[in-house]
């Protein structure tokens, strides 16, 4: 289904350069390309790298085959993937550095790739296969990203200070030019037309632009402030990753277009998107999701891999028991807790019985067994950098039934009756922020907050989309309509004594 597209721009900071990478958790999939008019059907996404860390900057290198970037032993080298086949293998070993961004060289069977040394030097390098021997192309040009035009003719991305140039080398000669300051990564021939396009950065957002070579005159196609990176379909179509959708668009029209939507949750961060020279295969790299990370954290612990369960946690990781007290910080201390754990008991596991996803958090209402015996418990994950940044408990303790008071005071929020509102809430009721900023404290406060929007939002509503009862907490996932638009969040509450005594609310 076709679908118009109304995105909120956002300005891209400072361009990412190879030197200053920190590289996410990304993974490479390849999938078949149906065309239905400008809509796509995409099928049997199949995940090409499966790898841990870094697997990114995919090219073909023939109808047959995809180079890309991939990260071993605390270097990053080219691997190269036969489609027929399903087979991988890795195509460069350089102790020296990491390859970035590999690409075939036309008419040749060599492959260019950004080489960023241990020594911090950043060039362009010519890898010959078959003799496996490297020489750098442009000696004196520290490359970001690079199109070969022809075999003697090279577009590149040349990083200046804190931004990239274009500019296009005639190899033969050695002559160089450069046709614009500041612009992005995306750099790619535009099917039935001598032009190429890239992405523009100078006015403070990002154009995306086409350039003769020849002439040096530009173009613009379109703007698209918060994506970086594009295909063109043989019959120029622009495609463009955003969140979980692919997006297209013709150049003689101004609208963005839902071309397809992905529901599995690995592919919800799409970065990079490249398309076969046929148009017929697609391949695209997705950060892996919050709830992917922490899924793959639970099915380690229920595999007792203590390695991959404490991989998927942040070197400084935070353990606690909400709101904020520490139990203890540190993947080491994780490590050496868990390693005796599994030692002295025999059977362990958990099972996952709810789950709420929002934003960068996953909250996970967890069936716990311990040598047979069963307890629930609640964990609410921060994800940061594709690794868990902090693990907040909260246990089963034997309590009154919570649930009648806050379905009491959600059925006075939607019929905007303040004095039923607040007499679901103790006197002194403190509202937080997750995990424990202080929003504002005591009924008086609420009171004065929650008036004006009561009289001034006649569509309030909320829905329960999903609700966790805790010992004496009640964590609701809420979809909100307010004066014509919606959002969600998360609110935990805490019930004391028949009436609602705290709240944090998640975003």
């Amino acid at each position: 289904m076709k679908n118009n597209l109304k995105v909120v721009l956002i300005v891209m900071g400072l361009v990412s350069v190879l030197s200053t990478y920190a590289q996410p958790n990304t993974e490479v999939y390849l999938m078949e390309v149906e065309r239905i008019g400008d809509s796509l059907v995409l099928s049997d996404p199949l995940n090409i790298s499966l790898n841990e860390g870094y697997d990114n900057q995919p090219s073909f290198y023939n109808s047959e085959t995809i180079l890309f970037s991939s990260t071993r032993n605390g270097q990053t080298d080219i691997k190269e993937y036969h489609i027929p086949s399903g087979k991988s293998k890795w195509l460069t070993n350089t102790a020296v550095g990491s390859e970035y961004s590999p690409t075939r060289i036309p008419g040749t069977k060599a492959v260019s790739a950004i080489r960023l040394d241990t020594t911090g030097l950043q060039r362009l390098y010519r890898y010959d296969l078959k003799e496996g021997t490297s020489q750098t192309i442009l000696k004196d040009a520290k490359v970001g990203y690079h199109l070969w035009y022809s075999p003697e003719i090279l577009v590149a991305t040349e990083l200046v200070e804190n931004r990239m140039d274009l500019t296009v080398n005639h190899l033969g000669n050695g002559d160089s030019y450069t046709y614009q300051k500041s612009v992005g990564r995306n750099l790619l021939r535009i099917p039935g037309s001598d032009a190429i396009s890239y992405v523009s950065k100078s006015s403070g957002t990002n154009t995306v632009k086409s350039m003769n070579v020849t002439s040096g005159a530009t173009d613009s196609i379109t703007l698209a402030p918060t994506i970086e990176d594009f295909a063109w379909t043989p019959d120029g179509l622009l495609l463009a990753g955003y969140q979980n959708n692919i997006l297209s668009m013709r150049p003689d029209k101004s609208n963005w277009s839902v071309a397809h939507s992905f529901s599995d949750k690995n592919l919800s961060k799409i970065t990079r998107i490249v398309l076969s020279p046929s148009g017929d295969k697609l391949v695209l790299v997705s950060e892996i999701s919050p709830e992917g990370i922490v899924q793959k954290q639970v099915d380690s612990y229920n595999d007792r891999d203590l390695d991959a369960f404490v991989g998927c946690y942040a070197e400084n990781v935070w353990v606690g028991r909400f709101p904020k007290d520490t139990l203890y910080v540190g993947r080491d201390t994780m490590r050496s807790n868990y390693a005796n754990y599994f030692k002295e008991v025999a059977s362990t596991g958990v099972k996952v019985t709810s789950r709420i996803v929002i934003g960068n958090k996953v909250i996970d209402q967890e069936l716990a067994e311990d040598n047979g015996k069963e307890q629930y418990q609640v964990a609410i994950y921060e994800v940061v950098n594709n690794r868990i940044a902090s693990m907040n408990f909260i246990f089963d303790e034997p309590t009154e039934d919570p649930e009648a008071i806050v379905q009491k005071q959600l059925d006075a929020y939607n019929a905007r009756d303040i004095d039923a509102f607040l007499a679901t809430y103790t006197d002194d009721v403190a509202l937080y922020n997750y995990p424990n900023t202080l929003r504002s404290e005591g009924q008086d406060a609420m009171r004065e907050g929650y008036t004006g929007f009561f009289e001034n939002t006649p569509d309030l509503h909320c829905e329960i989309i999903n609700r966790i009862v805790i010992g004496n907490k009640v964590i609701d996932e809420e979809y909100i309509t307010a004066n014509g638009g919606n959002f969600s969040a998360v609110a935990v509450y805490e019930v004391e004594n028949g009436k609602i005594a705290k709240v944090t609310f998640i975003q």
